[in-house]
């Protein structure tokens, strides 16, 4: 049985991918914090009503099929600070960075603290992700071709679908695919 529960506060994340017409692509999040009850905003003298926007932001990162950024920007709508818009700003040192292994670091390790803000810093990794998501169908059908059997085996034991030992790899590569251990009881008997 659940415990009766009122919700203070709903925060939205929505994330979109685009191919563009000149052939790269974007990314764009949207973080929306909303106040489900009458708040006090710190440097305000009055209650904001509930439902008012304490956060809208939206981080837009366009890139190349190879996941290269090549421009970065957002815009902040509602701020708890007049102050935060400055932040938006803050992104051109993802200008040139990949979007591949190590990107939640190097996003932190160049955006950290005072250089950035939060909400921004917090949405770059959804939207790696998103853009990673995006370009999976050129990723898929390139995975099959005889030569990309790097390609397939890097992909085997990446998550818990792709395990050696489960069916979709019997299924796709059946030559990548091995038999699960038979568990055995203490006496040594299978199971």
């Amino acid at each position: 049985m659940r415990v009766p529960r009122q919700e203070h506060h709903h925060r939205q994340i929505d994330l979109r991918f685009y191919h563009r017409e000149d052939g790269l692509y974007e990314v764009e999040g949207r973080l929306v914090d909303r106040k489900t009850v009458a708040f006090r905003r710190q440097l305000s003298d009055v209650d904001s009503p509930p439902g008012d926007t304490l956060h809208d932001i939206t981080v837009i990162l366009v890139f190349d099929q190879d996941m290269w950024v090549r421009d970065a920007s957002a815009h902040m709508q509602a701020t708890p600070f007049d102050i935060c818009p400055g932040a938006q700003a803050s992104l051109t040192p993802l200008i040139g960075l990949q979007m591949a292994g190590g990107w939640n670091k190097n996003v932190r390790a160049l955006l950290k603290g005072e250089r950035s803000c939060t909400h921004i810093v917090e949405l770059l990794g959804p939207l790696a992700t998103t853009a990673y998501q995006g370009l999976a169908p050129m990723r898929l059908a390139a995975i099959n071709q005889p030569e990309n059997a790097a390609q397939r085996l890097a992909k085997v034991d990446s998550c818990y679908a792709y395990s050696g030992e489960r069916t979709v790899v019997a299924r796709l590569w059946p030559e990548l695919h091995r038999p699960a251990p038979i568990a055995v009881t203490d006496n040594g008997s299978a199971l």
